[in-house]
């Protein structure tokens, strides 16, 4: 394991020797920080990446035995499919993290509200219940995992898309591989207290280096939209590190 601070210190990376050791890590990162929160704090609130990256990592976590039940969890971004589609980020979320039998099944998920008429409906009434669990102008999440695409995109923000310059609003509709999607937007991201950014595998290793590039526009690589008041935790493992 190596970590190194990047990019005028927006970034720390932490390279892993493997996906495997990547998903332990990352479980400790959030269970270290969740538990940190409610020690001080009466709730934590923690938005999640989807895709198939962090599912390892989920179902790790889901085994540590913190106070789960004080835990609220979003997704950073959902596709607009019904809440049983294999393509659902919140049913990965159930069938790992909140696993039935598992200490993390106790948490609170708030999931993106897909079975509204349409995608617009579904972004408002998620803004409005992001704002009542995160106060703040914008809300402030205790905790965010966001993943990278091969195109530089995280969350739902994809190079060349309206979803990337929305600046007034804490939720928008992004369009991504033909579906509609729901992503928070990059004022809410960079918001939060703490962000962490996993990525894994070779076909991540272009997008990692143009994130961690202090020459990169953020039109080419949305991912570098999101910036924190302290610097993001970069969790990669050895392939996508290029090390």
């Amino acid at each position: 394991m190596e970590a190194t601070p990047n990019a005028g210190g927006r970034y720390e990376l932490v390279v892993l020797d493997s996906p495997e050791a990547l998903a332990l890590r990352c479980a400790e990162v959030l269970a270290t920080a969740i538990d940190l929160r409610l020690e001080e704090h009466p709730r934590c609130s923690v938005a999640l990446a989807g895709g198939t990256t962090p599912a390892a990592a989920y179902r790790l976590l889901g085994r540590e035995h913190l106070s789960w039940e004080r835990v609220d969890l979003l997704l950073g971004d959902e596709r607009w499919v019904a809440a049983d589609d294999p393509a659902s980020n919140a049913r990965m979320l159930r069938e790992t993290l909140l696993a039935y039998g598992t200490p993390g099944a106790q948490a609170c998920l708030h999931p993106v509200p897909t079975q509204l008429a349409n995608p617009e409906a579904g972004a408002e009434a998620y803004a409005a219940s992001l704002a009542q669990l995160c106060p703040g102008t914008p809300p402030v999440l205790d905790l965010v995992l966001l993943g990278l695409g091969e195109d530089g995109h995280t969350a739902s923000l994809f190079p060349g898309t309206a979803a990337t310059r929305v600046r007034d609003r804490w939720t928008c509709i992004g369009e991504g591989k033909g579906l509609p999607r729901i992503s928070l937007t990059a004022p809410v991201l960079s918001a939060a207290r703490q962000v962490v950014l996993l990525v894994s595998g070779a076909g991540k290793r272009q997008a990692l280096e143009r994130l961690l590039d202090p020459a990169e526009p953020a039109e080419r690589t949305p991912a570098r939209l999101v910036q924190p008041g302290r610097p993001v935790l970069v969790l990669a493992d050895n392939a996508a590190a290029g090390r």
